[in-house]
C-alpha cells in the first residue's frame, strides 16, 4: 500500500491497531441462506491483554447439524458429541448423536497476529440470528464471547458478544 506521507502511515498503522483492540471474534461471512451448508470461518485478531491464544472452542447453536471442522496445522481438534433431543434425518440415515462443540488447541497465536478458525455446517431451515458462542482461552487467561442480546441482533453495550449469523430465507436453489 503506498502513502505519500510517513504522518499518514502512521495514522493508518494507529488506525488498524485500534481497531484489531477492540475486536472480538466475529463470522468473517455474517449472512447465509437458511437450509444451506454454510463455511462459517472465525476471525480471531487478538490474544487476552496481550497473551498469546491457545483454544478455540465454538458451542454451536440449537439448529445447526452435521459441523465439520478445517484441519489446521500445528493445532490437535476435538469434537465434543452430544445426544440430540429431537433427531434428524440425512443421507437417508437418522441422526441421533451431533457434534455441539468444536475445540482447536495449538498455537500459539501471539496477540499480535491474526487467524482464522474454519468449520463447515449445515444451518436451520427456519431464517432468524443463529448465535454461535466462542471460548477463547490464552497463556494467560480466558474470554468467553458468549453474551447475546436479550432481543434483537444488536451487541451495542455488550462486553463479550456472541458471533451473529443472520440466517436468511432460503432461496431454493443452494442444495
Amino acid at each position: 500500500m503506498f502513502f505519500p506521507s510517513p504522518r499518514l502511515a502512521l495514522a493508518a498503522i494507529c488506525w488498524c491497531s485500534a481497531t484489531l483492540a477492540r475486536a472480538h471474534i466475529v463470522l468473517a461471512q455474517p449472512e447465509a441462506p437458511a437450509g444451506s451448508h454454510y463455511r462459517a470461518t472465525f476471525k480471531a485478531g487478538h490474544g487476552c491483554d496481550g497473551s498469546p491464544i491457545t483454544a478455540i472452542t465454538v458451542r454451536l447453536p440449537a439448529g445447526a447439524r452435521g459441523a465439520k471442522p478445517m484441519p489446521k496445522a500445528g493445532w490437535a481438534i476435538e469434537r465434543r458429541i452430544d445426544k440430540l433431543a429431537v433427531p434428524y434425518t440425512s443421507h437417508g440415515k437418522t441422526i441421533t448423536d451431533d457434534v455441539s462443540e468444536i475445540t482447536w488447541r495449538g498455537g500459539p497465536l501471539p496477540d499480535g497476529f491474526y487467524d482464522e478458525f474454519v468449520l463447515q455446517v449445515q444451518l436451520p431451515e427456519s431464517p432468524g440470528p443463529l448465535w454461535f458462542k466462542v471460548k477463547q482461552v490464552c497463556e494467560q487467561g480466558q474470554i468467553d464471547w458468549a453474551e447475546i442480546p436479550a432481543e434483537g441482533t444488536s451487541t451495542r453495550g455488550l462486553k463479550a458478544p456472541a458471533a451473529l449469523l443472520l440466517v436468511q430465507p432460503a432461496d431454493h436453489d443452494h442444495h
